[in-house]
């Protein structure tokens, strides 16, 4: 074909429009793109599967090439079907926000598998898991994968979505997060999810209302325990007590709470007369000798007198069975502003509510709780496995109850 034949034939073409496309065909796209969207969305009564599936993969390689207008279009027809190809969602809804947000929203095409491989997508941004949170149903598995990233939006929409279901991992996750967020804490207790351990771990950063919460709902009477291990303390005794697993779990369900040796041996003759030589100076070994006293270990002792909001000293004294006044002397020895009887200060009158109101069985079980989870379980060698190995089936309730609060 000589030069000039060339030339006329190229006179002849259509103009390109953009993206190569001649611009007399952009027409005949968005009418191909309407055309499958149209088939994809019939009715099962009107088409097969696989024409379904055939014409989707038609739709999604077209869309491939179109602009964002054409691709959220798209994606707010298939919204609103139930029937919608998997493989057609997933490729929308990995998509940019706004072409994804139809879908993620309300789409019930959906199954649990699309979702949790939409959230964990290269191409999946924090905006797309918030909207996943946000859907009208999460199952647990979707709720784990969802909170594995740490992403604070995500998981507040999590726990405010009432549709949403999170098993242990997710939740012993978010707890972990909620020491650095302290205000997921009032979201956490407020879910049925909630376990006693996570609970009562979280009570170290949680606020005063909260902590109220998780007395009311956690500080439980241990009566079936009692009930069904009355008979192993006798057994456990003419043992010699030799198994230290079943000595530390009895000493977590017996009435008892005082250390009665301790008290023999001590200078102070009882808990009351440790209190009482507060007012005379305060020591470490002083600090340890109220420990001893009242039944727990030093670092548990520790960590309840260091507490700034003084709701644990309360449960502390209540489960002992101190009376109010050494309360308050052990209150006065901390250095903490105490007020007047007409208007005691802020702090004090939280501890004193906890003290009035909670029963000496229930303190009991919250101290037992903190005695053993902060105690029992822990040791530098520990710690440092669980650093390498956060599998949360390989260590106990407590070690990891340990970490969270004595950790950085």
């Amino acid at each position: 074909m000589a030069d000039g034949a060339f030339d006329t034939l190229l006179s002849e073409l259509p103009g390109e429009g953009l993206g190569g496309v001649p611009s007399g065909a952009d027409r005949t796209r968005a009418t191909l793109v309407r055309r499958l969207q149209d088939v994809v969305g019939l009715p099962g009564s009107r088409i097969t599967p696989q024409e379904r599936h055939m014409a989707s993969d038609l739709l999604i390689e077209v869309l491939r090439d179109s602009d964002t207008h054409t691709r959220v279009r798209c994606s707010e027809r298939m919204a609103l079907l139930v029937e919608a190809p998997a493989l057609l969602l997933r490729f929308l809804a990995r998509d940019d926000i706004e072409v994804a947000r139809p879908l993620l929203e309300v789409c019930e095409g959906f199954d649990d598998s699309d979702l949790i491989a939409t959230a964990s997508a290269p191409t999946a941004t924090t905006e797309h898991r918030i909207l996943i949170a946000r859907r009208k149903r999460v199952c647990e598995t979707l709720a784990d994968v969802l909170a594995s990233f740490d992403e604070l939006a995500v998981v507040t929409a999590l726990l405010k979505n009432e549709g949403a279901t999170l098993a242990h991992p997710a939740v012993e996750r978010i707890t972990a997060l909620s020491k650095a967020e302290p205000h997921l804490v009032q979201l956490l207790v407020r879910r049925p999810e909630l376990k006693p351990s996570q609970a009562l771990t979280m009570f170290w950063w949680a606020g005063p209302e909260e902590r109220k919460r998780i007395f009311a709902r956690f500080a439980v009477e241990r009566l079936t325990l009692l009930d069904a291990c009355q008979d192993l303390f006798a057994r456990a005794a003419k043992d010699g007590w030799q198994d230290p697993l079943v000595r530390k779990s009895l000493q977590f369900i017996e009435r008892r709470q005082r250390n009665r040796e301790a008290a023999a041996r001590s200078p102070h003759g009882s808990l009351e007369g440790a209190i009482e030589a507060m007012e005379q100076g305060v020591s470490r070994d002083l600090f340890r000798e109220i420990a001893f006293l009242a039944g727990v270990k030093p670092a548990c002792g520790a960590q309840i007198l260091a507490d700034p909001g003084g709701e644990a000293l309360a449960i502390l004294c209540k489960a002992t069975g101190t009376k109010r006044r050494h309360f308050r002397i052990l209150w006065k020895g901390l250095k903490r502003p105490v007020g007047t009887d007409e208007a005691p200060s802020e702090s004090f009158a939280r501890a004193s509510y906890i003290f009035d109101t909670i029963s000496t069985n229930k303190a009991q079980t919250v101290l037992r709780y903190w005695n053993w989870s902060l105690t029992s379980a822990m040791s530098p060698a520990l710690a440092a496995k669980m650093e390498e190995d956060d599998d949360q089936l390989e260590f106990s309730v407590a070690a990891r109850a340990s970490r969270l609060v004595f950790g950085a």
